[in-house]
């Protein structure tokens, strides 16, 4: 039986002799001023998500010396690596379509390194899911640090935060009811310090999701990234990787278990939490050989309720969470309805961890299952003739009296149409209209951007229109708000029948019935399909990464991955 190699001479570059490459290892990595005492410790590898451009990760450099000081107190060598980061706000054309790279970089870096275990430090929507994608497939011990949300800001005596904040408020300054002089007083106060945004959006709910699924030490999920508690936290998880590597366990493929996707998907219903969260984890789950059961996330939808209080279901922050008791009290209260047994990255399993928690103490941000924000979990996964697949509604953030809605479309082919139609004063469209956008996405956008959320025409929201139901293939942030079905599948671009909806068609959503249909006669549907012609393809998507990434990606509810990625069964 061969010894199992480790630290410095785990993954040796291939030179033919393996004695010259640890020779030739150890002489360059001594160039960083490492000793022969460093040098025998485990090594923890310390994902770099850093970048000017990423205020999300502002704090990361801070907590990279705070994992490095758990490390090396638990006597391990820290060795940090860069990685490419993502943030919302800035990638062309969305961030999801970089999220795939970003995993392929994490889980090529952290094979062609020697470490032992690994700390993933990600924050921004898409970085998290990427860094745990790419981790899953390098199966090397893996434990997560999010960044954390910032602090609410404040406008005239009012809270606010990114991002549902900004959407309301731009919806205001759209409708003429606030003017330039105050959206830019209230740009300066959405985003008071680094972190995520602090609302119930995808990076709180993927923080969160990760702690469900037992990747993230307890209580790491909505600690504010600028409090002292983020910088011990991260501490602890770098003490914990040591531990980790010098097991070799729990690779994450035993963490993240069937069981531990179901408590991921409770949590995610309860918290009435991102859409995005459906996406990422079917990505996760096929990573590990797992598929998503999208008719579970549904039934259990059914028997949860939302028991967060924050925005956008709700009306505070996750500043508020934190000091209601973060996850924990969700945990303990979701109980039974959870896999208590399943495996978390600190060695004890889910029960043990609730069973540690501090005394419960009085608080209206996670409610009880006797007061919850709904009596309903957050999502509802719709089929019907336009969407045979699957399609998804956030209704916790939707205007009931629309969630039993028939009403005449009014088709926007693309993004660049519904830009330059939406506003048109002659544009045919009324209150009880369906605004459908074609063509959004992963392969028809590309990236399938966060544009479901599609603005009310500007001659309604000045009546005083502020909700209508609208319809597409793309995503829409979980920080948004509205009766918006999104992630139609099959998309547009692929010949889905929502390609083929024209101005004027009746289309029905039905929420309690989980159905959302085009009422045209299957005939007229076929005889439309036979006259379809796809889209032209994207400029550059003949080479390089867009080829890849158009001749690879997958549908919605495969997860958006590419396909080769995923784990064969």
């Amino acid at each position: 039986m061969t010894d199992k190699k480790t630290g410095m001479r785990k993954g040796l570059t291939k030179y033919g002799d393996e004695g010259f490459s640890l020779y030739l290892r150890k002489a360059f990595i001594k160039g960083m001023g490492y000793t022969d005492d460093a040098l025998d410790r485990p090594i923890v590898g310390i994902t770099n998500t850093f970048s000017e451009y990423n205020a999300c990760h502002g704090t990361v450099p801070q907590l990279i010396a705070a994992v490095k000081r758990g490390v090396m107190l638990a006597g391990g060598l820290p060795v940090e690596f860069p990685t490419i980061t993502i943030h919302e706000s800035f990638a062309f054309p969305t961030s999801m379509y970089m999220r795939n790279l970003m995993s392929i970089d994490t889980e090529e870096m952290i094979r062609a390194q020697p470490m032992d275990s690994v700390v993933l430090i990600g924050g921004c929507d898409k970085t998290v899911p990427a860094l745990l994608m790419g981790a899953a497939s390098a199966a090397l011990p893996a434990i997560l640090e999010v960044t954390g949300p910032m602090l609410p800001g404040s406008h005239r005596g009012e809270r606010l935060g990114a991002c549902t904040d900004c959407r309301r408020f731009w919806g205001k300054y759209r409708a003429d009811e606030i003017d330039l002089e105050e959206i830019a007083q209230i740009t300066d106060q959405l985003v008071p310090s680094a972190g995520t945004c602090g609302v119930m959006g995808t990076a709180s709910t993927m923080a969160i999701i990760a702690e469900a699924l037992g990747m993230m030490l307890p209580g790491g999920a909505c600690i504010p990234a600028v409090l002292a508690d983020r910088y011990r936290h991260a501490e602890q998880t770098g003490a914990r990787a040591v531990h980790m590597a010098k097991d070799g366990s729990p690779a994450p493929d035993k963490v993240m278990t069937a069981d531990a996707f179901h408590n991921a998907l409770t949590v995610l219903q309860a918290i009435g939490g991102s859409t995005n969260g459906i996406v990422h984890l079917a990505a996760l789950a096929g990573r590990l050989g797992l598929t998503l059961d999208l008719n579970e996330f549904d039934k259990i939808g059914r028997n949860t309720q939302v028991l967060v209080d924050l925005k956008p279901s709700g009306e505070n922050y996750m500043d508020d969470m934190h000091k209601a008791g973060g996850t924990g009290p969700l945990f303990r209260e979701l109980g039974d309805m959870l896999h208590l047994t399943a495996l978390t990255v600190n060695g004890k399993s889910l029960g043990e961890n609730i069973d540690d928690l501090p005394p419960p103490f009085d608080q209206e941000i996670i409610r009880s299952k006797q007061n919850p924000v709904a009596k309903s979990g957050g999502m509802a996964v719709l089929k019907g003739n336009l969407a045979p697949d699957c399609a998804v509604i956030k209704h916790v953030a939707a205007s009931p009296e629309l969630l039993n809605h028939t009403g005449k479309a009014v088709v926007f082919k693309n993004m660049e149409d519904l830009v330059n139609r939406i506003d048109d004063p002659d544009l045919e469209v009324d209150k009880d209209s369906v605004l459908v956008m074609q063509n959004a996405g992963p392969k028809g956008a590309p990236g399938m951007p966060e544009s479901g959320y599609l603005p009310i025409p500007k001659k309604l929201a000045a009546a005083g229109v502020k909700d209508m139901v609208r319809i597409s293939d793309a995503r829409m942030s979980g920080t948004a708000f509205g009766t918006i079905i999104l992630h139609v599948a099959p998309e547009s671009a692929v010949g889905g029948p929502l390609a083929l909806v024209k101005d004027g068609d009746l289309i029905k959503l039905d929420v309690e019935n989980r159905t959302l249909d085009v009422l045209i006669s299957d005939q007229e549907l076929a005889k439309r399909r036979a006259n379809w012609t796809p889209p032209t393809p994207h400029a550059g998507s003949e080479r390089g990464y867009s080829k890849l990434y158009q001749d690879t990606v997958t549908q919605a509810p495969e997860g958006c991955d590419f396909d080769f990625l995923q784990a064969r069964k």
